[in-house]
């Protein structure tokens, strides 16, 4: 667990494992299934499916453990207040070896303009250059997750071929090479 002090709030990054407490737990589930209900909400989404989401959500943090990666909740003073979850995703003709794949990044309102989805995918960042990663993969919706998809191209993110067979309209794939 890291903690900052921002704006005379204190921020705290915290990773899910075998010894989080349940309110940790229940909070990632909550903030995980937030997401997905904006997801679900946003024109072009209609194939999205919620209920592997619910699966997802009830597992953690097994659901990214056992795929080789992890997910990290932020507490603004101590309020849950954002998430962001990763796996190891395959080598193919369009994935590098050694990559992970950013997921299911979300902050909720009350924590937005406090740089909480930098502060997270950097966070990831950071774990995939200590697991020696070459390379961080996402998919996001512009047109539903603007302000999230500027950050990625600021944060040095580029347009890569689509890598997965997401059946969410408009997406744009991004690559970090590290």
């Amino acid at each position: 667990m890291a903690a900052q002090q921002t704006e005379s709030r204190t921020v705290r990054l915290e990773e899910l494992s075998n010894g989080t407490s349940q309110d940790a737990l229940s909070a990632a589930r909550e903030l995980l299934l937030e997401y997905g209900r904006f997801v679900v909400a946003q024109p072009g989404a209609a194939r999205f499916c919620f209920g592997s989401l619910e699966k997802e959500a009830a597992r953690l943090p097994l659901s990214y453990c056992e795929q080789g990666g992890g997910c990290l909740v932020v507490f603004v003073d101590n309020e849950p207040t954002g998430f962001v979850a990763w796996r190891t995703i395959a080598p193919s003709p369009q994935v590098a070896p050694d990559a992970w794949e950013l997921k299911r990044l979300w902050v909720r309102p009350t924590g937005r303009g406090l740089g909480l989805g930098r502060t997270l995918t950097e966070a990831v960042l950071d774990r995939a250059v200590s697991a020696k990663r070459k390379a961080v993969y996402l998919d996001t919706a512009p047109s539903s997750m603007g302000t999230a998809y500027r950050m990625y191209l600021d944060m040095g993110f580029t347009p890569c071929a689509p890598y997965n067979d997401n059946p969410v309209e408009g997406l744009a794939y991004l690559v970090k090479i590290l």
